[in-house]
């Protein structure tokens, strides 16, 4: 039995060369998946009660398996015991890649293959599935492959390291990009406070998941979002982006406006540019690149407003910045999911938006692009009036422009 490491940057052929080979080996691949409903998942459905009430819950959902210290471990190292009761469209991005990762583990296979194992974990939980990894590797029944994009991720027992150069196109000059994107014009919004929230709260299930929260985002400030997971940040922004209904009963105003006093979901999207893991598990149709893009101009998830001819350049301008405007052409779906991530990034600046709410943005980028999408933010937060709001459970991701923190704590 052996452990393998394939690494390698976004593009160079991991996932198609385990796509190869996977035949008859447990393949876990990260992909936001809640495992119900998947052709016809929509990036609100997790905050529409009426959505959930027929969705399997977690227990229901593990598979069989036999009790044993095994088992009971699993549980322990993932904290699977706390989510059995929860249906499983209601886990955050980081509950629900623990739960993948203790259900493939459960099937207890002879090889298994994990794709970015340790994307949307909290620090713990980082350290937990390390240590389990590495419990794998010792115990000498398993084989192990790793799909990694980082360096740091290979572990020093790794048997065997397949490193992978593919023929990544060389991207534009980052240099340039900063410049042209500090370059751009930019005006100042006519509201102080970006979002206001007054003792905010937030249920779902029986579970309190936001208690009373007091948080006032001016505009031109650079918040970090953190806290481990489950502890409410995918659902704050959810209020921000106007996506969850139970905000309509909170005092929450957005961009200078009270929450139901009138305005469409549209009025606030449209000085959002957003992208997050549950945003990339909304965009499944085999759409050329550059529509996906396009389609953060009207803020829908697909394309469903025809790409106009006078918006190519904006989209072919951000897709160069991102180093991706030779995939443009390409269907969504074809490319790495690193290239995804880029692809999805350029559609949240596309519309030079007030405020970026950036959602674990570098999930899954090898480090070269990691550097890259650091440098951007920096750039676009350089100019007037420029809102961020990032979550990432990595300190080290976050820009240096950043000069706020928030930390949320699991209730």
């Amino acid at each position: 039995m052996i452990t393998r490491v394939l690494f390698g940057p976004n593009g160079s052929g991991k996932s198609l060369h385990i796509g190869r080979l996977s035949g008859n080996c447990q393949y876990l691949t990260f992909r936001d998946s809640y495992g119900v409903a998947d052709s016809g998942y929509y990036l609100q459905q997790r905050w529409n009660s009426s959505e959930y009430d027929e969705v399997p819950l977690v227990k229901d959902s593990l598979g069989q398996f036999t009790p044993s210290h095994f088992q009971e471990d699993i549980f322990s190292v993932f904290g699977i015991e706390e989510m059995l009761e929860k249906p499983l469209v209601l886990l955050s991005s980081g509950e629900l890649r623990k739960f993948q990762l203790a259900k493939a583990l459960l099937k207890q296979p002879d090889t298994l293959i994990i794709d970015s194992p340790f994307i949307g974990l909290d620090e713990l939980a980082r350290a937990q599935v390390a240590s389990l990894l590495k419990m794998l590797h010792d115990a000498d029944n398993i084989n192990l492959t790793l799909v990694l994009s980082r360096e740091e991720d290979i572990p020093d027992y790794a048997d065997e390291i397949v490193r992978f150069d593919g023929n990544v196109p060389a991207s534009s000059s980052l240099q340039n990009a900063v410049a042209a994107v500090s370059a751009r014009s930019s005006s100042v919004p006519d509201f102080a406070e970006a979002v206001s929230l007054n003792k905010v709260s937030i249920r779902f299930d029986q579970r309190t998941i936001l208690k009373e929260l007091d948080w006032v985002v001016m505009t031109g400030e650079k918040w970090a979002l953190e806290g481990p997971n489950g502890a409410g940040k995918s659902t704050l922004l959810s209020i921000i982006c106007a996506d969850i209904p139970q905000a309509y009963a909170c005092d929450v105003t957005l961009f200078g406006r009270r929450r139901g006093t009138g305005e469409t979901i549209w009025d606030i999207k449209k000085h959002i540019g957003f992208v997050s893991p549950e945003l990339h598990r909304a965009y499944s149709h085999n759409v050329p690149v550059l529509d996906v893009v396009a389609s953060g101009l009207h803020d829908r998830q697909g394309m469903y407003v025809a790409t106009d001819a006078s918006q190519v350049p904006d989209c072919e301008f951000w897709l160069n910045v991102f180093g991706i405007l030779h995939l443009k052409d390409e269907p969504f779906t074809r490319i790495s999911s690193g290239e995804q991530r880029l692809a999805l990034l350029a559609r949240a600046f596309v519309k030079d938006p007030d405020l970026l709410i950036l959602d674990e943005p570098l999930h899954g980028l090898d480090n070269s692009n990691r550097e890259r999408v650091k440098a951007v933010i920096d750039a676009f937060c350089s100019r007037a009036g420029k809102t961020l709001i990032m979550v990432s459970h990595y300190k080290e991701d976050f820009p240096s422009c950043i000069n706020r923190h928030l930390t949320l704590k699991k209730h």
